[in-house]
């Protein structure tokens, strides 16, 4: 069924008309065109297949921020389901320079929930140092953490792919986004890239910045973290200029390079196809992750306030924990969010693997899922008729 009702354009296979109807409510109700993309499969099959805006086709590709975690950290559940890193190992054991500051004890599955301490460095990254994660790896080998290693909860925004990236590294030669390339994307034909190949650049659309009201405008100003404080070391506003993430997501040096935190480069097609490869057989191969690892990976290892943000949250490993958010969704449902507004993960419950991402911010705090995606996730389990919806 194809649509094109000069605002949501794309395909549904019958049942699924409820998701393209939601999307296009979510979209109407929105004072700024979103520039968004929707894509669901249920069981490996696609099943949803939407997109909306002026500038925005289902092939334009765009940075998608944390997103990339998800990529990153499936990597890091294939490397663990294979024996080869053990979550309750000492980082320093893989990567000795790590142990400096106090950090020795730290162990990967500590480290995979945001527990380091080591959300950034003093006097912030430079641009160049943000797009190279081993560049960044350097320089946290070394650092102070800002709370006692594994005993509290921050978000590591900007850091975490490069941490686990040296891990990955360490033990198998090859970074986070090469052994993405080799086992997931390439062997799929995904457009989500940890590295964009110069060719693709004239498919690549701009991240749009927030367009606030003088209302949130004057929130914003008021509530703007110290570049000294927790938060503003996490998101780089110790660095002289502070990171704009607009400027961060727009830079050719971090779409060729993919730093594993924040720099990946896809479609909803792209990420919501990595997340049927996780969870269903497609093209008849068998599904990338076991459910032992999923739920392992999946289910909470912290439940408090995240230093960084203030926010009471939880977290699993490397990926956000979702079913206490989306209560339709079970409790092995992964994935991660991206600061505009994004989201996509996988439910081994309902078969359901989704991405919705947008290039506009709607978030004017710059991280966490926009609210659509309730109603978005609602639509598509309740389609796919596999949990009762309450």
């Amino acid at each position: 069924m194809t649509h094109d009702d000069g605002r949501v354009y794309g395909t549904v296979e019958a049942g699924f008309e409820g998701v393209r109807e939601e999307f296009a409510a979510v979209l109407g109700e929105m004072r700024d065109a979103p520039e968004a993309q929707l894509v669901v499969h249920v069981d490996g099959r696609r099943v949803a297949d939407l997109w909306a805006g002026p500038g925005t086709t289902a092939d334009t590709l765009t940075g998608l921020f944390s997103i990339t975690k998800g990529a990153a950290h499936l990597v890091v559940a294939l490397l663990v389901q294979d024996g080869v890193l053990d979550l309750d190992r000492e980082v320093a054991a893989y990567w000795p320079e790590f142990g400096a500051e106090g950090k020795d004890r730290l162990t990967l599955r500590e480290l995979l929930a945001h527990r380091s301490g080591v959300v950034g460095v003093d006097g912030g990254f430079t641009v160049g140092e943000l797009a190279d994660d081993r560049l960044m790896a350097a320089r946290l080998a070394g650092q102070r953490p800002f709370w006692e290693p594994g005993t509290a909860y921050g978000y590591h925004g900007f850091v975490i792919g490069a941490l686990t990236g040296e891990v990955v590294r360490r033990v198998t030669g090859r970074s986070i986004q090469e052994i993405y390339e080799a086992r997931v994307r390439a062997p799929y034909g995904l457009d989500f890239h940890l590295g964009l190949p110069e060719a693709l650049e004239s498919r690549c659309a701009e991240v749009l910045p927030l367009l606030p009201t003088p209302e949130e405008a004057e929130r914003l100003a008021a509530g703007a973290a110290a570049p000294d404080s927790i938060r503003g070391i996490a998101f780089n506003q110790n660095a002289v200029p502070p990171t704009d993430l607009v400027a961060f997501a727009n830079t050719r040096a971090v779409r060729a390079l993919g730093p594993a935190s924040s720099g990946g480069v896809g479609t909803a097609r792209g990420v919501a196809g990595m997340y049927a490869a996780a969870i269903s057989g497609v093209d008849g191969r068998v599904p990338l992750l076991k459910p032992e690892t999923i739920t392992e990976f999946a289910r909470v290892h912290y439940r408090g306030t995240d230093l960084v943000t203030g926010n009471e949250d939880v977290f699993g490993l490397g990926f956000e924990e979702l079913s206490g958010r989306y209560r339709v969704l079970g409790p092995d449902a992964f994935g991660h969010s991206g600061a505009t507004g994004s989201l996509a993960l996988a439910d081994p419950d309902s078969g359901v693997a989704y991405a919705y991402t947008r290039r506009r911010f709607g978030m004017p705090s710059g991280f966490g899922a926009g609210p659509e995606n309730y109603r978005l996730i609602e639509a598509a389990v309740r389609a796919a008729g596999a949990r009762q919806v309450y």
